[in-house]
């Protein structure tokens, strides 16, 4: 009886939950489904043409792999926009600590590559916790902000300890080292903190602090003999800010990226003809400078439609941040925007030499697991973060 009358409690939720699932799926912004469709689709055809001589005995080998890829990113797209957004505000301490230990974890037994230690090898994958991490730390600093909701947000006491959570996951990343992603963490965390309503002179005060820490690392500190960056990263941001006095070797990724992207003029040069792509002139083409390499190959056109769909995107997940249902909601969808826009511009800028030259990879193009099943897991809590607040308004009108 017991057994029986379970059951039949389960059935019942069960016929209570249909109803709210359906009306959630009818309530999805199939237009940011589209787009997202489309720039994974894009991304697929640019992989295809600069992966294309990379291996020449299995020329579809990244490919195929980015393809399963996708389509592992797709089901996890899906599910997380099944998830309720409420229960990562109810269980933002676990994410908080578990984002911080994994990244923590790297350091100890990660994989290394190019002076970096940002992997941590599974065999049949290389997995990068800091590229999960990105929407991880936003959806824990949201839970944190939604606590303080209310007077206290509006407190020093609030934002100085949403700041010292955030720099937790911020120092440790940047340690592997990892400045760009450690710049994506920092511009998610000042779009949190804008959204979350926090007062304009704790902004400027944070900005400023920013500034004075930026001169510090940049000039002050090796002025004194203390460098707290890599000597590879004073050369980028030397190359960037005194291209005159950049040498040969140190401004090669810069000329040969610049170059790539004016060959390609309007309809570009395809697979075949790309010199810079295809004779590997082109360092990186498939991740870090994935974008000159889709520009020498598809041209203006190509690089037009990309950047198009990327607006696109962004349109629609600014426009969840106004629909969303609570606090908690619109924090953690300003968060994943503006953490992909810094992503599109930094990688896209850099290609063109008007944004200095980071390990940002290119948000649904550039070759990697880690950073297109990340970014398909965020686009399908945006999905979740929209349709729950379709559904919120539509029940109370009725």
């Amino acid at each position: 009886m017991l057994e029986y009358a379970g059951s039949q409690r389960s059935g019942v939720r069960a016929e209570r939950d249909a109803p709210r699932l359906l009306a959630v799926v009818r309530s999805l912004d199939w237009i940011l489904v589209a787009a997202v469709a489309a720039l994974v689709v894009v991304g697929l055809w640019a992989v295809a043409g600069i992966t294309k001589f990379q291996l020449p005995n299995d020329p579809n080998y990244y490919l195929n792999r980015q393809i399963l890829y996708a389509c592992v990113g797709g089901a996890v797209l899906i599910g997380a926009a099944l998830v309720d957004p409420d229960l990562y505000r109810r269980y933002w301490r676990g994410i908080f600590v578990g984002t911080a230990v994994v990244i923590a974890f790297v350091l100890l037994i990660g994989h290394a590559a190019r002076g970096s230690t940002r992997w941590i090898s599974l065999g049949f994958f290389t997995f990068q916790p800091s590229e999960f991490g990105k929407l991880l730390f936003v959806l824990a600093l949201a839970g944190l902000l939604v606590e303080r909701q209310g007077g206290a947000v509006s407190s020093w006491r609030t934002t100085l300890r949403v700041v010292g959570f955030g720099l937790v996951p911020v120092v440790l990343v940047f340690a592997q080292p990892d400045l760009g992603t450690a710049l994506v963490y920092l511009a998610a965390l000042g779009a949190m903190l804008f959204v979350a309503g926090i007062p304009w002179r704790h902004l400027s005060v944070l900005g400023a602090v920013v500034v004075l820490v930026v001169v510090g690392v940049l000039w002050v500190g090796p002025a004194a003999g203390v460098n707290v960056l890599k000597s590879y990263q004073q050369q980028r941001l030397t190359c960037f800010t005194h291209p005159a006095t950049c040498r040969a070797a140190e401004g090669y990724n810069l000329h040969q990226s610049i170059t790539a992207v004016g060959s390609g003029q309007i309809r570009g040069r395809g697979p075949n003809n790309s010199s810079q792509v295809k004779f590997g002139f082109l360092p990186e083409s498939q991740t870090d400078f994935a974008f000159a390499g889709f520009a020498e190959q598809r041209g203006f056109i190509g690089a037009a439609l990309l950047l198009g769909l990327y607006l696109l995107v962004l349109w629609r997940g600014l426009r969840v941040v106004t629909v969303a249902r609570d606090l908690f909601s619109a924090v953690v969808a300003g968060g994943i925007v503006v953490a992909l826009l810094f992503q599109i511009f930094v990688n896209v800028g850099m290609t063109m030499g008007i944004a200095p030259i980071t390990g940002i990879p290119l948000p649904f193009v550039s070759v990697g697991g880690s950073s297109l099943i990340a970014n398909l897991t965020a686009m399908g809590v945006l999905l979740a973060i929209h349709a729950r607040g379709r559904v919120s308004r539509y029940s109370r009108r009725r």
